[in-house]
Parts: C-alpha cells; structure tokens; sequence
C-alpha cells in the first residue's frame, strides 16, 4: 500500500483492505499508520543489514571472495540487489525519513551498521599494509558507504538511468578500492 500510494496518500482503510483484515484488527496491533509504517521500515532496514544467504537475495551460489576487492564487490553488489528489490519502499521510507524522527532513526541505525563494518575492514586492510594508512577509517567508511548509499537512491529510486546492476557495483567498488589504494584487476 506505501509502495502504491505513498505514506502521506495511504489510509487505513486502504492499509486494512489491501491486508485483507478489519479496521479494528488494525487498532489492535496498531496505533496508526505511522506505526504500521514504522515497522515496515524497520524490517526493511534490518533486512538491507542482514548477512548474505537465507533472504532470497544474496550470494547463493556464489564462491568465497579470492581478493579484497572481490570481497568489497560482493558486498556492495548484495546492498544493490537488496535495495533494488525493495527499491519502491525504499523511495517512500527516504521520504518520510526526512520528517519521522522514528524512521530516521531505523536509517541511521542502518547507515552506521555498515560505517562500523566497513571502518573495521579499512583498519584491517590498513594493519596488513594493504590499504593506505594516511586514510581515516572513519572517514572513508563514512564517505564511502554514503556514495553506495546515495548512488543505490539516486539510481534505483530516483531513476537517474537505467545502469545493469554489476556494472554498478563494480565501478562502486572500484571507487571504493582506489579510495583506499588497494589493488585492483584491470576490468574484463
């Protein structure tokens, strides 16, 4: 119903009838269609943090990473997957993210797990002499998780242009590889 109708458009009667559930089933389980959406977004969010495997998105199939960048790709090409999937619920939590202090929150819950992650794999990288060490970690995490982030919306939301998914994510991850100096094959 959010994905059709968009958050500020979206009743409950629309909510209940699209569930296939009375009114006051509704009220017994929720306070309001903020609620309802607050929950949505929250799951969704959980969903785009969640380990690769078991969600119908992922690297089934797909061998362990052989480099670090082949580590990086996979990741951000499993972010893409994800966010595309859900990219019309995606658009409506970005919008009311912006006034729902709530599901801002649910975002930066999100957009700080995948800071942590990636400033500890820069910290590696850096501890083994594989990545430049005048790079702040924290930075770099910040910066670059933004630009996946931004870019998946921008894309996938916005429809900035209609780009083959690995494309993305290999040049995503190229940027993300150069940033750090790590090495990187030449493209195939």
């Amino acid at each position: 119903m959010f994905e059709t109708r968009g958050f500020l458009d979206a009743r409950i009667a629309d909510i209940t009838a699209t569930a296939g559930v009375s009114q006051g089933s509704f009220y017994h389980y929720f306070d309001s269609k903020e609620q309802v959406f607050r929950e949505v977004a929250e799951t969704l969010e959980a969903a785009l943090t969640a380990p690769a495997g078991g969600d119908g998105v992922g690297d089934e199939g797909r061998a362990a990473p052989a480099s670090e960048y082949e580590r990086i790709l996979g990741a951000n090409r499993l972010y893409l997957e994800r966010y595309r999937a859900n990219a019309r619920i995606m658009g409506v939590i970005e919008e009311v993210s912006r006034y729902d202090d709530h599901v801002n929150q649910a975002r930066m819950r999100r957009q700080k797990h995948f800071a942590d992650r990636a400033e500890r794999a820069v910290r590696r990288l850096q501890a083994a002499g594989q990545a430049d060490p005048a790079v702040d970690p924290a930075i770099a995490a910040l910066a670059l998780g933004s630009m996946v982030a931004r870019t998946a919306e921008l894309w996938l939301v916005q429809g900035w242009d209609d780009y083959d998914v690995d494309a993305v994510a290999e040049q995503l991850s190229r940027l993300w590889a150069n940033a750090l100096g790590l090495a990187v094959a030449p493209p195939t």
